[in-house]
């Protein structure tokens, strides 16, 4: 039955692609027949970061004197205007899941091929508060998360973490602002189960560092818990 399906099911997608080809999320040039969702010119250029081989670096600096990390890092730098905000802008806004997923299977990579990441036991992403997940219809933290889980082959376990506060965007708001948004937002649920864990705490772009203090914050309060963070963009 398979054979009867296949051949129809191709020639449709070549059809759409006929009128609707597809198209680098980064530039919006076509992709070639080989490039999956950003193109190799744009591969080349994304300002990656190299953090995931150095314990300490420009994202753990940001956290020195307000939470105690093993270490972090991003995957690229983010730029106003930027082919990486592009990226994220997609994923994030318009819903591009499959662009989410594959950036944090690039996330994964990196991480996968440094010892500072070998040690981990699952990956929390930053929970959106019930009723902002409702009206975006996701979290983009779990998405690239469970990204990441695929390369890694450790597991993404959103809920262990909770938001209690709708504390809206963070976008507008200076950095003692950001803090004071979210300072008290977060709780942990199940602090037994957690007890010990090593964790890699994920979000989107790190710009203040406001919102991850305040998951660690949370985190570092249950026994022996230790802490990675991971974003797929740092803002310098």
């Amino acid at each position: 039955m398979k054979s009867l399906f296949t051949k129809p099911a191709a020639c449709l997608n070549h059809f759409f692609s006929l009128f609707f080809p597809p198209v680098c999320n980064a530039c919006r040039g076509l992709l070639g027949e080989t490039e999956e969702l950003v193109c190799a010119a744009c591969l080349a250029k994304l300002p990656r970061t190299t953090f995931h081989l150095h314990p300490e670096n420009q994202l753990t600096r940001v956290f020195w004197g307000r939470v105690t990390l093993q270490t972090g890092t991003s995957l690229f730098y983010y730029t106003k205007g930027g082919r990486v905000q592009r990226l994220i802008h997609e994923f994030k806004y318009r819903g591009n899941l499959s662009l989410g997923l594959y950036l944090g299977r690039m996330l994964g990579t990196a991480i996968g091929g440094s010892p500072l990441y070998s040690d981990l036991d699952l990956i929390l992403p930053v929970p959106l508060h019930p009723v902002r997940e409702k009206e975006r219809g996701f979290n983009q933290s779990e998405v690239f998360s469970r990204g990441i889980s695929s390369v890694l082959g450790i597991p993404c376990q959103p809920g262990l973490l909770l938001r209690t506060l709708d504390t809206g965007s963070q976008t507008k708001r200076s950095r003692f602002g950001r803090w004071e948004n979210v300072a008290f937002g977060f709780a942990v649920n199940d602090q037994e189960w957690l007890s010990g864990k090593r964790i890699l705490l994920t979000d989107d772009v790190l710009t203040t560092g406001a919102t991850l203090e305040a998951c660690a914050n949370s985190l570092l309060n249950v026994e022996g818990v230790k802490l990675w963070v991971a974003t797929l963009a740092f803002t310098p």
